[in-house]
């Protein structure tokens, strides 16, 4: 079990008049009207530190807190290696599985919370992040200085970034360039989701294949853009989704419905592997590269 969490919310002006019962209802498709109802007359959900109704109308300002009780976490891989570290930065080769930041029912098992126990003074803060079922190479700031050096990198496209990426038995052009935007898109239950959008954010990766088989077919993808799951819907997009992804169909757009369950990003089985890092040091200007080997199925 881990030790619960606080989530706090402040009531915007466009919120006022809402019932607290329907605030996290309307907000918070995990759960259903009962069970909100429930966590408020247990005192679990409090405006202000003060307990409340369900009834009650909420105002402009006011802080909503909902104490959830400890819970037992999914189990996952927890520890990662580091390649690469000196006071400024570091580099680890995160583990398929791993979740970078709570959400989804990870809290402590997630790579920030196992960073904050082994840097409790000053934890590394991600400059970039990896989808729980990718692997690789996470690059993070040790400095506010660094971090603001490594994001301005991003931002000027001077960070690279090369992933392994394996797709099924397909007639690809050895070379080809994808930039179909990425934006939200209505879910059920999370309330959105990223996917193909015609409205969405610029995005631009560039793929190569470097492995045909029988069955498969083993890309490298360089992503000039750094988009929420960028690789998954790009590949999906032009027709050729990850083998094993949960989530991303043909077309880029996220399945709303599977067999079992409905199908969430966090959701692994998927084949991608961030491989090939390159970024100028945000302190001397030197050139750090720094490769991690792939799984087996992405070796080539």
């Amino acid at each position: 079990m881990n030790q619960g969490w606080v989530y706090r919310n402040q009531v915007k002006h466009t919120e006022v008049g809402l019932t607290l019962l329907d605030y996290y209802t309307q907000n918070y498709h995990h759960s259903t009207k009962e069970e909100w109802r429930e966590r408020i007359l247990s005192r679990q959900i409090l405006i202000n530190n003060q307990p409340a109704t369900p009834d009650t109308l909420l105002q402009k300002g006011q802080t909503l807190a909902y104490h959830r009780p400890p819970w037992q976490e999914p189990d996952v891989p927890l520890s990662f290696a580091i390649l690469y570290e000196d006071a400024d930065l570091l580099i680890i080769n995160k583990p398929s599985g791993l979740p970078v930041l709570p959400g989804g029912g990870f809290l402590e098992h997630t790579l920030l919370w196992q960073l904050q126990q082994q840097y409790p003074l000053q934890t590394p803060y991600p400059i970039h992040r990896l989808g729980r079922g990718t692997s690789g190479l996470m690059l993070l700031a040790k400095t506010s200085q660094a971090r603001a050096s490594l994001s301005q990198q991003m931002r000027d496209r001077q960070i690279t970034k090369i992933y392994r990426a394996l797709v099924g038995k397909r007639d690809l052009p050895n070379q080809f360039t994808i930039t179909q935007p990425i934006g939200k898109i209505l879910h059920p239950v999370l309330g959105y989701i990223y996917g193909a959008t015609s409205n969405g954010l610029s995005a631009h990766s560039e793929c190569q294949v470097i492995q045909r088989t029988d069955q498969t077919t083993l890309l490298e993808v360089t992503i000039l853009t750094g988009r929420p799951h960028q690789i998954r819907i790009h590949l999906a997009t032009v027709g050729y989704p990850l083998l094993g992804d949960p989530l991303y169909d043909i077309g880029g757009k996220p399945k709303m419905i599977t067999t079992e369950k409905l199908a969430v990003p966090s959701d692994c089985g998927y084949h991608l592997h961030a491989y090939h890092l390159s970024f100028f040091h945000p302190k001397t200007r030197e050139l750090i590269t720094v490769f991690s080997p792939p799984p087996e199925k992405l070796k080539k």
